[in-house]
Order: structure tokens, then sequence, then C-alpha cells
């Protein structure tokens, strides 16, 4: 279904769910994080195992798959690196992403699979994959907000659908413009794949993040004091985020990202998981 062919969800309700969404989950791993009983980090044995070959040499992951990514622009990538940064001043045995991996899943089509299987899906989407990068070239989406959002396995920078706010990197931008939410973008790219291939996507909650790093060791958490300061550190980005990025358009970083800016969607292949993988085609950018 197009967005033309039904009237769309006001884009402040859209953003009302990305916001709770991203909230209480937030707070859910709060409490995980301080409970007395706490049980420990959700270490990635298979993210382990690649950037320390000791513990199982010769290893590999085999777990191919195939998705649109949305690759942040240059003044993203600038914010999310200072982030990185201040996380791992509190936390120095976090894994960060690097810049050149950093993605945010617009459309996963299918993950864990064998080489085959996704060289098969490949084939049957080649048809549409030329118009599916390029859709952002024409439905410009637009994110906000910026937030630290975090759980037991990794933490990542998460976006709002914008809902008129003033635009800080498109001058020609409208409230209007606002109404194609990037939630319309996920739910267009969907169904354009939906008619070549089918889709067995895990993202379906209301999220826009791009991972920004991994835990791979307890040690930097063990203790109630650590977890603590953990999250203390967290609730201080956020707040700076929100005091010195949110809506301030002539600071040292940008808060704002328009989906497809400097590069369209890339339809990507491969051992993923980390940002790896290869490119079929990337979109054309505006």
């Amino acid at each position: 279904m197009t967005l033309s062919s039904r009237p769309p969800m006001a884009y402040d309700k859209i953003r009302t769910l990305y916001d709770v969404h991203r909230k209480t989950r937030n707070s859910q791993q709060r409490e995980r994080f301080l409970a007395a009983e706490f049980r420990g980090l959700d270490i990635d044995p298979v993210l382990l195992k690649l950037e320390n070959p000791d513990v199982e040499p010769g290893f590999q992951d085999t777990r191919h798959c195939f998705v649109f990514w949305a690759r942040p622009p240059e003044h993203i990538l600038r914010l999310a690196s200072h982030l990185q940064m201040l996380l791992k001043q509190a936390a120095p045995n976090l894994w960060l992403m690097p810049l050149h991996r950093m993605h945010m899943t617009t459309l996963e089509i299918a993950h864990s699979r064998t080489a085959e299987e996704i060289a098969d899906l490949v084939a049957s989407a080649r048809p549409v994959i030329p118009a599916l990068t390029s859709l952002t070239f024409s439905r410009r989406a637009r994110l906000v907000k910026p937030m630290i959002s975090f759980d037991l396995s990794a933490v990542a920078v998460s976006f709002l659908p914008a809902a008129g706010e003033e635009p800080l990197t498109s001058a020609d931008r409208t409230a209007k413009d606002d109404e194609y939410t990037y939630h319309h973008l996920r739910r267009d790219a969907l169904n354009m794949a939906s008619g070549h291939v089918e889709v067995a996507s895990r993202y379906v909650v209301p999220s826009a993040h791009i991972t920004l790093g991994r835990y791979l060791t307890q040690e930097d958490h063990e203790t109630p004091e650590q977890r603590r300061k953990w999250i203390q550190a967290i609730d201080d980005i956020n707040k700076w985020l929100e005091t010195e990025v949110w809506g301030v358009k002539d600071g040292e970083f940008v808060g704002e990202w328009i989906v497809g800016q400097e590069r369209g969607l890339d339809s990507r292949c491969g051992t993923l998981w980390y940002g790896g993988g290869r490119t079929i085609m990337t979109g054309e950018g505006f």
C-alpha cells in the first residue's frame, strides 16, 4: 500500500511511538543494571571470537544476511564518534563499531542464513534493488533528537522521526515534509521488497538507531558502583545531547539526519552482523 492510498498517521503520533519505545526500553535496562540480582552483561560470543582469535582459533562467522541500510552522513558520523569517545571514557573495554561500518537498518530481508540461501534471495530481489536503494532520493524522512539507548548487550544512538521542528540542514524543508516519516520509509521499503522476496525481519519495533558499541567483557560493570557510574555517564551524555545538540543550528554537532543525505540506501549481503559484508548497490544521494 502506498502512502497516497490511505491517510497517513499524524507524524506526532508516530513520533510518540518511537519516543515511548526508547524511553521505556532505557528505563527497563536501567533497572536491570542497578538490580541487586544483576547477573552480568550479555556478551556476544561470535563477536568475542572474531575480536579475540585466541578464544577459538580459525573461527568464522557463517551467518549470512540481506539488508538495506541507511548510511549516516558525515555530520552524524562526527556526532557518533564523539559519543563513542564519551562512552569509552566510562567503559574502557567497550568494543566500538568502526565509523566506516556504521549503519541504520531500514529493511532486513533475512538474517542468519547460508550464503546460498542469501544468494537466491538477492537474485529474486534484483529487479527492485535499484528503485529501493534510491527510494530516499524522493521520499526524504527526517530524524532528530539523538539519544543514547542501551541494554545488556550493546549501546546505540537512537533518533526520533521529526515532527515539525525547524530544519537544521535543509533550508527548503517545511513542516509538511515531516508528514512522511522514517516509519513510512520503512513501510514503503518493505512493501517494495515483499513483491519479490519473502521478508523475515527482526526489526519490527519503532526504532531508528545506529549501534555504537558492544560489551566484550564484564570488567567495566562487575561492581554495583561501576554500574551506577555507567548509568550516570549515559544520563550525562543524554542531558548534553538534549541541551547542546537538539535543535541547535550552529553548534559543534548537528543532531538532524535526513535519510538519503550523501547517499541512498545501501543494499548489502554477507556476514554483516557487525557492519561487514559487501554492497550490492547504493542508491543516489542528495
